[in-house]
């Protein structure tokens, strides 16, 4: 008798039934992004590139964060993130000092943390991914300088005490020390609320304050600068820088009434925070053999994501080139 081959399925069939029952790499893994003030555009967009990143990986993800400006709210969110013992943590620090110790509680647990946006650079957290916050601002003082031609009296707005917003103060003062005509000769905190910075730049002008322009160093300052303007009529005759590239900002400089935006990149903020938290987490980086005993951080502690200016001039191009991410 003939004997027939022995058919190759046979073998393969356990060997495929082993692999069925082999654990996936990421099987169970969740990695919680911590934000502030989430309801805004910007906010949206970082979690549409987090959200992204976690598809392609095959982890779950977790967006959370004060629907407003509140550091002690972030605080308390933290915390109850690290207490269900997530695979990492992206958090945007809206005060240095009250995440720190939250940070480092985390990673001497093993959770990895990276800094996204706004930093805590005293914490042990692992990097920092987001802008060069001192380079914004000085884009933002030398976009001001060149519109006033070296010359006027300029309200900043933003949120003192934040990290990012501090170094964005500093890079507009460094960029005026070339002008000796052009000074910051006020600095209005809105608390990241377009409303708030309505009011005070409505109260400052009803008072009769000199004022030829305005820096908003935070995205909600720009569409409400804007609106006190054009309520009280002056709509275009002060000129705003503001700060990245919410559909409201962009659609101000269509019309006229924001002359320049300095856009930051949030999706790509979360996009890159979640690999690198994936990288941690597995210890893909073999710079150390672990990354919680390594003596320094595995990756670059300080990733700058970039900047554009749009302008009257190019926000036609800027708009046809934004993808329609989910904001939802």
């Amino acid at each position: 008798m003939k004997l027939q081959p022995r058919r190759p399925y046979l073998l393969a069939l356990p060997l495929a039934l082993l692999a069925s029952c082999a654990k996936p790499e990421h099987q169970g893994e969740r990695y919680v992004f911590i934000s502030t003030n989430i309801n805004i555009p910007y906010w949206q967009e970082a979690k549409a590139g987090f959200d992204d990143a976690g598809a392609t990986i095959g982890v779950k993800t977790e967006f959370t964060g004060p629907a407003k400006y509140a550091p002690q709210d972030e605080l308390t969110m933290f915390r109850d993130a690290m207490a269900t013992r997530p695979s990492g943590i992206l958090v945007s620090a809206a005060r240095a000092d009250v995440l720190k110790d939250a940070i480092d509680e985390a990673v001497r647990a093993g959770i990895p943390v990276i800094c996204v946006d706004s930093d805590s650079p005293q914490s042990r957290r692992i990097a920092f991914i987001g802008t060069n916050n001192y380079l914004a601002g000085v884009e933002s003082g030398t976009q001001m300088a060149a519109i006033l031609h070296g010359r006027g009296h300029v309200v900043v707005v933003s949120i003192p005490g934040q990290d990012n917003q501090e170094e964005r103060a500093r890079g507009v003062q460094d960029a005026f020390k070339k002008y000796p005509y052009l000074g910051v000769t006020r600095v209005v905190n809105d608390n990241g609320d377009s409303r708030t910075a309505d009011d005070l730049i409505t109260g400052l002008l009803q008072s009769k304050e000199s004022i030829d322009g305005i820096i908003c160093l935070e995205a909600s300052g720009g569409p409400g600068v804007a609106g006190a303007l054009d309520r009280l009529g002056m709509a275009g005759k002060i000129p705003i820088v503001a700060m990245d590239a919410n559909p409201e900002t962009l659609s101000l400089i269509s019309r006229g009434a924001i002359a320049v935006t300095v856009a930051q990149k949030p999706y790509t903020m979360g996009f890159y925070g979640l690999h690198f938290l994936d990288d941690l987490h597995h210890n893909r980086v073999h710079e150390f053999p672990n990354w919680q005993t390594a003596p320094a951080s595995p990756l670059p502690t300080m990733v700058d994501t970039g900047t554009v200016v749009v302008n009257s001039r190019n926000i036609q191009d800027f708009l046809a080139s934004i993808p329609p991410h989910k904001t939802s």
